[in-house]
């Protein structure tokens, strides 16, 4: 066999090349065919849709009025396939309607002179007179500000007392302990206010438990019902007592809402039950903790607990024990001066309005939580 010459080697190579360049330079041309196809596609397609656009609509437009129409025809029918279900809401609506709401338009005896009798809107008007009768009166600025110190001096025991139990509650791991405790905390909010308070006064008493384990230790008898000084610790403690078991169902009904899996993420994490309280339940009752203190903050002024204020006062500790809700109970029910108990009722609620407004608007503000 005759050897290849190293000339038709080179030019054998010389010629692969050249047709590869050949083929290389027709699939450009094909590509920038097929580019060039698609852009006039897509530019008819353009121009379609713009035609299309101009064309009117054969589709109709629907009303937002049809919409709401349908929502009525459809809620009619929920009521009258589950009417028995809305009859149940009949009785909790009239009694809001006849004794909340209704009760109001007597507010405007607070503007007129009322003496009793048929006419039960008053008999003439008189302005303001018992708004600057009562603000000049000094019995109703020493029960202001005795509703004052105790709603706050109660607020600031009874919250964090209540957060802290239930947090400490929530840490049980024996459910039948767990139960127990909170069944028995839990007790006192059904007891009459009446017998609370009676059991108050008989353990208070000169010859009660109290006193005689006093005087066994040597000290002497106090007259706690008696002294004005000691009315403070009465209400603050039996109140808490009483209302414990109730603000920590609340806020261990919210803390079952919290997802397990962040206690593990922060135990994985190091953080010990503190750090978890602190970083993991606190914030996932936050806004029932909120709830439940701009609820508190509204009822400062309101005399919310004004049947056990009156029920625990006597003469001896008015001085401290009188509040605004007892002053018009005083001066309206015992006193029969109607018009000046309206207009003292009327100020009290519109202080109140303006303390819970403000907690919500506050609330709502820095944590994002709020009643409306």
């Amino acid at each position: 066999m005759m050897e290849k010459s190293p000339c038709l080697f080179v030019g054998t190579i010389c010629a692969n090349i050249a047709d590869k360049m050949a083929k290389l330079e027709m699939n450009k041309r094909n590509i920038f065919c097929i580019i060039t196809i698609t852009k006039k596609e897509s530019t008819k397609g353009r121009r379609s849709g713009m035609k299309k656009k101009k064309e009117k609509s054969t589709i109709p437009k629907v009303k937002p009025s049809d919409f709401n129409k349908k929502n009525e025809h459809s809620l009619l029918r929920h009521i009258k396939k589950e009417w028995r279900l809305y009859s149940l809401m009949v009785l909790p609506i009239l009694y809001y309607i006849v004794f909340k709401y209704v009760p109001v338009i007597g507010n405007i005896i607070a503007f007129r002179r009322y003496k009793g009798g048929p006419n039960i809107l008053g008999e003439y008007w008189v302005g303001f007179r018992y708004f600057e009768q009562f603000l000049k009166d000094p019995q109703f600025w020493q029960a202001f500000w005795n509703t004052l110190r105790l709603s706050i001096e109660y607020l600031l025991v009874r919250f964090p007392v209540t957060l802290i139990f239930a947090l400490l509650l929530n840490e049980l791991r024996k459910k039948w302990w767990k139960k127990s405790v909170q069944t028995i905390s839990y007790l006192p909010h059904f007891i009459s206010l009446v017998v609370v308070c009676g059991m108050v006064k008989e353990l208070l008493a000169a010859g009660g438990p109290i006193n005689q384990l006093i005087q066994s230790l040597g000290g002497d008898k106090i007259a706690f019902m008696s002294e004005p000084g000691w009315f403070d610790a009465i209400y603050i403690l039996s109140g808490v007592w009483q209302a414990l078991g109730w603000g920590t169902i609340l806020y261990l009904t919210a803390m079952t809402g919290i997802n397990t899996e962040l206690y593990e993420a922060a135990e994985m994490d190091g953080a010990g039950k503190l750090q978890q309280v602190l970083h993991v339940t606190i914030p996932g009752i936050l806004p029932t903790i909120m709830t439940l203190l701009i609820m508190d903050i509204g009822g400062i002024v309101t005399s919310s607990n004004m049947q056990k204020i009156l029920l625990l006062y006597n003469p001896l500790n008015q001085e401290r024990a009188d509040i605004i809700g007892t002053l018009v109970y005083r001066m309206g029910i015992t006193g029969g001066n109607f018009s000046y108990a309206a207009a003292v009722g009327l100020f009290e609620g519109v202080i109140g309005l303006i303390l819970v407004s403000t907690a919500n608007f506050l609330s709502k503000k820095f944590t994002e939580t709020s009643l409306w």
